[in-house]
C-alpha cells in the first residue's frame, strides 16, 4: 500500500471569494467546486481550500509549496500587486537550512512556505 497524495484543508478566511481570487492569482486552477469547498492544483501540488473562519487556526497553521524558482514565483507576486489587491503580506527571501524561501501570509492568515531546493 502506497500514499497517493496529501491534500491539506485550508481555511478561507472571512473572505472566501476573495481567498478563491488569490490562489487563482498565484496560478492554482479549480478541479473541482462544491460551495465551501474547493479543489486546487497546480502541477502536482493539492490542497483545499474551505469556507471556514477561525483566526486562531489559521494563524497558526503553516504550509510548505516546493518551487522551481523562489525569485522569479516572489517577482509574479510583486508583479501582479498581489499583496496590495488582496492585502496579504510577503517576505523577502531568505536563506534556510532547508532551502531558499520567501513567505506568504494569505487572507485567512495562513503563513505559505514557498521554497527552492
Amino acid at each position: 500500500m502506497e500514499f497517493l497524495s496529501l491534500e491539506p484543508f485550508v481555511p478561507s478566511g472571512s473572505d472566501f471569494e476573495g481567498s478563491k481570487q488569490l490562489f487563482q492569482e498565484l496560478g492554482f486552477k479549480i478541479n473541482w467546486d462544491s460551495g465551501d469547498y474547493i479543489g486546487f492544483q497546480k502541477d502536482s501540488c493539492r490542497f483545499i481550500l474551505q469556507r471556514y473562519d477561525q483566526p486562531d487556526f489559521a494563524q497558526n497553521f503553516m504550509l510548505s509549496v516546493k518551487v522551481t524558482d523562489v525569485s522569479a514565483f516572489r517577482q509574479m507576486v510583486i508583479d501582479k500587486q498581489l499583496p496590495q489587491r488582496f492585502s496579504i503580506r510577503i517576505g523577502e527571501i531568505s536563506q534556510e537550512t532547508y532551502g531558499k524561501e520567501f513567505n506568504i501570509i494569505d487572507i485567512a492568515g495562513v503563513c505559505w512556505h514557498f521554497v527552492e531546493q
